[in-house]
């Protein structure tokens, strides 16, 4: 599947491409499945410009065919699953060095084959469906980043999450595993009682209250949480400040209600000594360790439906309507 010109869900196209042998340290991969994210999206309308005919879709999870010279992580037949930022091994990485993220700048996941280094992929956990697999690699590995790489999320810590959407559950479930207690909002009450279901111990329906950052703080004895995993951006931003703890961490992650956001509640900021922190998705590093992570645990992705690549269209469309539980997947 292709981007078109003008870029619009119309003009997303099936085509046809050879996928070379593999060369030195390269794999050749039979695409099983990929999932959507936010930024998929704003890639597939034009909001982020791309290249005509760029192949999008940032996550990819199937099995390895064939392996070049040198290879010696993966095998033919060893289920992987594709990174976000292939240059980003481990530790720092500069942001001017992040240019190579599959759907949007380079090609991504809407194809059977695909030829890469080996670098740009880790292993599937063990007893997950490809799908299931694709939906890790920016949700999955971005709420990694937020609750275990940076916020080092420990037993007792008490965290917020907020929505349905992918980063949002996943945070959810790695806090879960770590020990915490976690707090999510959502304005329907039917995705409430999925969230409990799902380990959320308390839940706030933040259409109905407006204020829920003292809804937090009630349900923390006035204390506040330890973290916020912040998704919403300028709708949500205040509330969340209002709810973290002195001293607190918030993982600035998305924007989904849009990105101008004017002022940032300093006064809050400043007397909390609050921690800010941008999370742009995470290592390779980042993808291993979550990987065992779900594998100790059992964890398992939540998926809400999946479409068959030719309905690609149709999937963004029901992405941007914004009642999904979970990822949305492509089967491949």
């Amino acid at each position: 599947m292709r981007i078109g010109r003008p870029a619009s869900l119309d003009t997303l196209r099936l085509d046809e491409a050879d996928a070379p042998a593999p060369g030195r340290g390269e794999i050749r991969v039979r695409v099983r499945a990929a999932s959507l994210n936010f930024r998929d999206g704003l890639v597939a309308t034009g909001v982020f410009p791309s290249a005509d005919g760029l192949i999008p879709l940032s996550d990819g999870a199937g099995e390895v065919v064939e392996v070049g010279d040198g290879v010696t992580d993966f095998a033919p037949g060893d289920a992987i699953v594709s990174t976000f930022h292939p240059a980003w091994l481990d530790g720092h990485m500069e942001r001017s060095q992040l240019v190579s993220s599959p759907g949007g700048p380079a090609d991504g996941f809407a194809c059977e084959y695909a030829t890469r280094p080996a670098t740009h992929f880790t292993r599937a956990p063990k007893g997950l469906t490809h799908a299931e697999s694709a939906t890790l690699t920016c949700a999955g590995v971005t709420a990694w980043r937020a609750v275990v790489t940076n916020g080092a999320v420990k037993p007792g810590d008490r965290v917020l999450v907020q929505g349905a959407g992918g980063v949002s559950l996943f945070a959810l479930q790695f806090a879960k595993a770590a020990g915490a207690t976690v707090i999510a909002t959502s304005s329907s009450d039917e995705k409430l009682e999925r969230l409990k279901a799902l380990g959320a111990d308390h839940v706030i329906n933040h259409r109905e209250v407006e204020a829920w950052g003292e809804t937090v703080l009630a349900l923390t004895d006035g204390l506040g949480v330890d973290h916020v995993v912040e998704v919403g951006g300028p709708n949500t931003l205040r509330q969340s400040l209002i709810a973290a703890r002195t001293g607190g961490h918030v993982a600035i992650i998305g924007a989904v209600a849009g990105f101008d956001i004017d002022t940032i509640p300093f006064a809050i900021v400043q007397a909390k000594r609050l921690r800010l922190q941008g999370v742009t998705v995470g290592s390779r590093r980042d993808q291993i360790d979550m990987v065992r992570a779900i594998e100790a645990n059992g964890l398992k992705p939540v998926i809400d439906r999946t479409f068959p690549l030719e309905e690609l269209a149709e999937a963004f469309r029901f992405l941007q309507a914004g009642q999904r539980f979970g990822k949305l997947c492509i089967d491949i």
